[in-house]
């Protein structure tokens, strides 16, 4: 710790942990920065649409707990969640194809404390994890606190691709895996490759983390099963109702075998005791009512119609390169825009931020643990109106003409 003889009256220089010493602004964050101008078009947040908010329905379901269980919803509740909401999720669960019981489902404070919380379970400094290539920058980040050796896993154009992986998978603890809608590709593998990814976690001995927040938000048909219908016995779901409900409400859940529950019910009475009563209370009102048979339709319609003008946007306005291509997402909020090899997506947004009709977006290199590509970028739509998706590709193509 410094010192100096200024009387006390300065701050002096903590000493942080490895784990919390801050690591200054990435250069996403710089660049973002300035994508929170109101005149900017930002195809860069991974929002849901606020106007798929049932506002009605919940201020209806609010007003019915405060007035049943006021006192209740105002208290301290379980560590694993409310019963209630346990029991609904796992209901709802069940309906979409995997039978889940009650005691299989732990809620927790949103599905990045899920995936915080799945690190501290599992990772040692120096653990071997199998993660996507790309895959979730929320997840590596959550991930990276735990200081685990990444192993990247072979995707090709259909998404992840189980009949290449080999030998580097054994010794691992946990893959990491976003089968359904995957952000940031929006890609999902299909039932073969499910079958064969939860043959290999038996060969090699590993557990999958299965994130499936997108799972729900499909546009047209159904997408294949969880992985817990193919490998229940070693497969942790993590789901959220951020997407689907509020992300306001803060609201993740865990389905998982009952060693797993209890693991994470004894870390969660460490890290915050139980997620909010009043929020579980009144989302258990709205799945107890059917809300989401209801809503997700409306949701789905939304997010389809978006996706439809951004892709019909890029097929007309990109220039036409062999090395130019994006992923046609069945559902989920995003679209993978692979660029030349000479192209810096950074470097594109930050040209595109500057222009006259001014755009952000991700760049892709953020998405990958070891090899990151920097000719990649993740394009979101779902909060964007459609007249400001025309124009805001209109100035990706226009400033990447530059590039090329």
């Amino acid at each position: 710790m410094t010192t100096c003889d200024c009387k006390n009256t300065c701050t002096p220089t903590p000493v942080f942990s490895q784990i919390g010493k801050p690591k200054g602004n990435s250069i996403i964050q710089d660049i973002l920065a300035l994508a929170s101008r109101p005149e900017v078009i930002s195809f860069g947040g991974g929002l849901p649409s606020p106007e798929g908010f049932p506002l009605e329905a919940v201020k209806e379901a609010a007003d019915w707990v405060i007035d049943n269980q006021g006192r209740r919803a105002l208290q301290y509740s379980a560590v694993e969640g409310v019963m209630e909401l346990r029991t609904a999720l796992a209901h709802w669960e069940t309906e979409n194809g995997v039978p889940t019981k009650p005691e299989e489902v732990l809620v927790c404070s949103g599905s990045q404390q899920g995936l915080d919380m799945i690190a501290r379970l599992f990772l040692d400094p120096g653990s071997k994890m199998l993660v996507e290539s790309p895959t979730y920058l929320g997840a590596l980040q959550a991930f990276q606190l735990s200081q685990p050796e990444f192993v990247e896993l072979p995707c090709d154009e259909q998404g992840l691709n189980p009949a290449a992986m080999g030998e580097e998978c054994r010794g691992a603890r946990l893959a990491y895996v976003m089968p359904t809608f995957q952000n940031p590709t929006g890609r999902s593998i299909d039932v073969e490759r499910r079958k064969l990814l939860a043959e290999k976690a038996r060969e090699y001995d590993f557990w999958i983390l299965e994130d499936n927040p997108y799972g729900q938000i499909y546009y047209d048909e159904k997408p294949a099963l969880s992985m817990r219908a193919f490998a229940p016995e070693r497969t942790i779901t993590l789901n959220t109702m951020s997407k689907v409900l509020a992300p306001g409400f803060r609201l993740g859940y865990f389905m998982a075998p009952k060693i797993i529950i209890d693991a994470l019910s004894e870390m969660k009475t460490a890290i915050d005791l139980h997620t909010a009563t009043y929020t579980q209370l009144i989302t258990a009102r709205c799945l107890e009512l059917d809300l989401m048979k209801k809503h997700l339709p409306y949701v789905r319609g939304i997010y389809k119609q978006h996706a439809e003008c951004m892709l019909n946007a890029l097929e007309t306005y990109l220039p036409k390169h062999p090395q130019i291509k994006w992923t046609h997402p069945k559902g989920g909020m995003f679209i993978w825009l692979e660029l030349p090899e000479n192209v810096d997506a950074t470097e594109l947004l930050k040209a595109c931020i500057a222009a006259e009709v001014p755009v952000a977006f991700v760049p892709g290199f953020a998405f990958y643990a070891n090899h990151p590509k920097h000719n990649t970028a993740r394009l979101s739509f779902v909060t964007v109106p459609e007249e400001k998706i025309v124009a805001g590709v209109k100035t990706i193509a226009e400033t990447l003409q530059k590039f090329l």
